[in-house]
């Protein structure tokens, strides 16, 4: 591949494991397409996972992979805690699509610190491995989340108003 640079095919492969087409089927965004909040917060059983807290989990590693990169201080994520978070009280679509914001936000925030990263550190096989890893995760949680909307009853939850 004659002219692709590292940075080009790190970028590529955060965009195809998040929202760009690629050979394996659905990335992260396209796993969470057309999932309603009651869908997205639908869960197998107590004690596991949504789809939504997979969302959210996944937006914060895209914030902490970020401040690696960059050398950012934290608490600059726009919910509290990390890791994992708690459902809204009221998990209704505009608490979802708000979700799903963080999300795509975090991820555009990421590439655009991948786009400005100094080539020393982009050398670095520390960085390379943190972006790539980033894809990784991105892939996993995509894989999740299509088993979790494939075990979801075949009549789906109410919405919550």
């Amino acid at each position: 591949m004659a002219g692709i640079n590292d940075r080009t095919l790190l970028l590529a492969g955060l965009d195809e494991a998040f929202d760009r087409k690629s050979w394996h089927g659905a990335n992260l965004r396209g796993s969470l397409r057309a999932l309603s909040a009651a869908q997205a917060a639908w869960k197998p059983a107590p004690g596991r996972l949504s789809a939504w807290e997979l969302a959210l989990h996944c937006a914060y590693w895209k914030y902490g992979a970020r401040r690696r990169l960059t050398g950012e201080k934290p608490g600059s994520f726009p919910l509290k805690g990390s890791n994992f978070f708690p459902l809204p009280s009221t998990p209704d679509q505009a608490a979802w699509k708000q979700a799903l914001r963080l999300l795509a936000d975090q991820h555009a925030l990421l590439r655009a610190a991948v786009i400005s990263l100094p080539a020393k550190i982009l050398r670095t096989q520390a960085a390379r491995k943190l972006i790539r890893g980033v894809a990784a995760h991105d892939l996993y949680h995509a894989g999740q989340i299509q088993l979790l909307k494939r075990l979801q009853p075949a009549t789906p939850p109410p919405e919550t108003p």
